[in-house]
């Protein structure tokens, strides 16, 4: 289910239809009974298969952002990050874009479902760490902006979904946890774990990805994406570990278990795309479905 990438494919693009649409369908196909029926029975083994493969701790609800701080601290998947930083090709960063691509041209969009389905300080919490992610007001500070001009300063395409045919399951299935968390009420506390553990384990690899592009004579333009990171996500964390995750588990103890559902799926779902990455890379072959130019 994780890696079949005839699944993963289809559920990015029944999620799609929520976000900016796909060329040539009809909005209004995006409330289609039947399309949502075939969602719904991808859905159900998908979220089975995600909560197969992690382990939830079991804490109490005031312990939640503790926990989420050490779950993170405990992270041992696979370093592309310092791959990139120490090893890769030019080559294999424009791949790495490709990859990410898929995520980060929607940056924080599938996070932002949580707004309305929150209330009081937790909600407060996510729209702090969201202005910063939409720019602060500013469009050409929205991270997806900074992460495309990423892109073309490596001569790589950053049309919106134009990568899509060229990455495999392993990639695709990080995004759609993050959707299927983010458009059902019942999981907001796993799309809170989620984004706060994402960013905890943010900073650091971006740190190195930014070095990885420098050690390849990539200018500050570059790497602006990756240095904007290093310091709000170091901010970022705290907001969403505490006053976010930490007060909603307070705030609601029944969701404390989804939260830290969220926030272990964010874990080992980076680690399965990152393990397909490096496997590749490190025997000589591409990590994409197809060529990405």
């Amino acid at each position: 289910m994780l890696r079949d990438e005839d699944v993963q494919l289809s559920l990015f693009l029944l999620y799609e239809l929520h976000y900016r649409g796909l060329e040539g369908v009809d909005d209004a196909l995006e409330w289609d009974l039947g399309l949502l029926g075939v969602r719904e029975e991808l859905e159900g083994p998908f979220e089975a298969a995600v909560r197969a493969l992690v382990e939830v701790p079991e804490v109490p609800a005031e312990d939640v952002a503790e926990t989420l701080f050490a779950m993170a601290a405990a992270d041992g998947g696979p370093s592309v990050s310092a791959f990139l930083q120490r090893h890769a090709t030019v080559e294999q960063v424009r791949e790495f874009l490709v990859h990410r691509s898929i995520y980060h041209l929607k940056e924080a969009d599938p996070h932002t479902w949580a707004v309305p389905r929150l209330a009081g300080g937790p909600k407060a919490a996510l729209v702090e760490v969201q202005a910063d992610e939409y720019g602060g007001g500013r469009p050409e500070r929205m991270h997806s902006a900074l992460f495309a001009r990423t892109m073309r300063a490596l001569g790589v395409d950053d049309s919106y979904g134009r990568h899509l045919p060229s990455v495999p399951a392993t990639t695709l299935v990080g995004t759609n946890a993050m959707s299927l968390f983010g458009l059902h009420r019942r999981l907001r506390g796993a799309i809170v774990g989620h984004l706060a553990v994402f960013e905890m384990t943010s900073s650091l690899p971006n740190k190195a990805y930014g070095n990885g592009l420098r050690r390849l004579g990539f200018d500050a333009d570059a790497t602006w994406f990756f240095d904007e990171h290093v310091q709000a996500d170091a901010v970022h964390e705290q907001i969403a570990g505490r006053d976010l995750a930490g007060a909603l588990a307070r705030r609601e103890p029944e969701l404390a278990a989804d939260v830290l559902f969220g926030a272990a799926a964010c874990l080992a779902l980076d680690a399965l795309a990152g393990e397909h990455q490096l496997a590749r890379w490190q025997d000589g072959r591409t990590s994409l479905l197809a060529p990405w130019s």
